[in-house]
This record gives structure tokens, sequence and C-alpha cells, in this order.
């Protein structure tokens, strides 16, 4: 099963195509699950777990995985399912998110899958594992849920979207009341810890679902007369998104002579090492992994600095 993975290092080149690599599995039933290849380090049997005392209901224990002891967590129990049935077939996906490994337990593990983002649709309205999700798609037929890990793990361990004190430049601030940012994100999660930092900023927060909507919405401003890399101090964007991904937006408003001079940050959970290459593929100004305020804060500010000197200099 792990000869699955052995290509994944060569399928860098999907990336700017709007195009994406699904590793399809289920969790007990007869429905079908996904995530992105880019998250997923192996995927082995489910080997013995040791228990771990005070344990979110989700996490079934840790076990050794390659020098290090990694959490464990029931994936159908963590959106709401019934726990897997572990006298039954298991496997166990090693995934690396935000620079932390942990291993989602599931059962069947099916195969990979090549699609193009168009193919890939935001979930419908709805209760119960629909919140899980942050987009869906078709394979033959059949429905496949994509789900959203990174609400998963907030929900196990929730992040902390405080910013520091000492991070903060106060005789910057008064600088960034006013100013905009555009925030692209399919993850409630993700817009929610982007909209925290900006907030605490006093900086006008824009949000969009998707790379479509985000692109769409910065042509608009654009038709509309107004200096789009002007009016934003920046486009923060998240990688994998339904309909257009990160990448392919960012070379879509590079390639747009009204918007191409926009600062763009890729704002992602998937492997740093992955995205700096990336980051310089498609033009993006900067990269940051998710889920660190502080770092976020930073960036603002080191932004907002350039800005001034700018200015001032011409």
């Amino acid at each position: 099963m792990a000869g699955m993975l052995d290509a994944v290092d060569q399928r860098t080149q999907l990336v700017g195509e709007n195009r994406l690599e699904l590793l399809m599995f289920q969790l007990g039933g007869m429905q079908m699950f996904a995530i992105n290849v880019f998250k997923v380090q192996e995927v082995v049997k489910l080997p013995k777990l040791s228990y771990m005392p005070h344990r979110h209901n989700s996490v079934a224990g840790v076990t050794h995985f390659r020098g290090r002891t990694i959490p464990v967590i029931d994936l159908s129990e963590a959106i709401g399912m019934r726990p897997i049935d572990r006298t039954k077939q298991c496997n166990l996906i090693v995934t690396e998110y935000n620079n932390t490994v942990q291993g989602f337990m599931v059962g069947d593990v099916d195969r990979i899958i090549n699609m193009y983002w168009n193919e890939i649709l935001p979930p419908p309205d709805g209760a119960g594992r629909q919140h899980y999700l942050t987009a869906i798609t078709r394979v033959n037929e059949r429905i496949v849920e994509i789900i959203d890990v990174e609400k998963v793990l907030a929900e196990i361990s929730p992040y902390d979207s405080r910013v520091s004190d000492d991070v903060i430049d106060n005789d910057l601030l008064q600088h960034a009341a006013g100013l905009e940012v555009l925030v692209v994100d399919d993850s409630s999660v993700g817009l929610g810890q982007c909209r925290s930092t900006l907030d605490y900023m006093g900086i006008k927060v824009h949000e969009a679902t998707d790379g479509k909507r985000g692109l769409e919405k910065l042509k608009k401003w654009a038709a509309d007369g107004e200096d789009v890399p002007k009016k934003l101090l920046m486009m923060i964007t998240d990688a994998e998104m339904p309909e257009m991904d990160g990448y392919r937006l960012t070379r879509e408003v590079r390639e747009d002579p009204r918007l191409k001079d926009l600062y763009i940050v890729l704002h992602t959970s998937l492997s740093g090492s992955f995205n700096k290459a990336m980051v310089q593929k498609v033009g993006c100004d900067d990269f940051l992994s998710k889920f660190q305020p502080d770092k976020l804060a930073s960036l603002i500010q080191d932004r907002i600095r350039s800005v001034i000197d700018q200015s001032e200099s011409s």
C-alpha cells in the first residue's frame, strides 16, 4: 500500500494547473471520503495502539511511527459518525498538517485519483457531517466527500488565535487602521484565524471561500475602476480550495495587468518545504504555514512598513 505514494514527489507538476490528487478511503460504510495526497506521508495497516490518558474522545491512542510517537485519530468518530470497528480491516493514513504529524484511522483505502479543481465543488448546505467537509466531487457516479481536516484537528487541539503583546508594534497600528486585506480560504477555521488576527490589528477583512470567488471579487473591483494593488494591503490565500486552488488563483492574478502587482501570501497547512518551492513557481510574494498568529501579525507589519517606505520614497 505504501507503494501507492511512491511517486508523490513527482506530482508537484500539478501545481499551478488547477489539478490535485486525492487519496480515497472508506470509514466502515460504503460512503467514499478523500483527502489531498500532498498531505499524506504514508499509508500502512493499523499498528498496535497505546492508550493515552485524558485523551480526546476521537483520539484512539498513540503509536510509534518511524522514530516518533504520533496520535491516532478515529476519523469516523471525529466527524460525528460511529467509531471505526477495529475487528475489521483498518488502515492508518499518516499525514502532516501545519508541521505536525498525526495518523488517521480509517477503513479500506481505495486508490489515488487525479482531478481538476473545477471538478471539486463546495459541500451543500446541511447538518451533520457536512460541517466537516470542505468539498465534494463525483467519481464514477459516486459522491466523494473531502474532509475538512483542519476543522477536525482544531476541535481535538484548539488553535490559539491570540497575538502576543510583544509582537505588536503599537506605533505601527495607527497605520494599519483602515487598510484592507482579502482572505481566500474554503475552511471556516482558516478564515476565522486570519480574521481574528486582522481584526485585532484594525484591518478591514474581505473574504472569499474559494479561488474562483476570490478572483471574481478582484476582477469586479478592477472593473469598477479600483486600483486593486493599492486598495489591498495583500491577499492571503489558501492552497487547496474547490473550483480554483490558490496556485491557479495566483497565476490568474499575475496574468491580469490590473491585478498583477497585488501582494500575495500563500497561507496553507500543506508541507512548508513543498510550498516554498511552489511560491516561486506560481509567483506568490511570501508563504506562511497556518495557525501561527504571531508570524501572521509579523508578516502583516513587515508589509505595512514596506508600503510606508515606498510611499515616503516616491
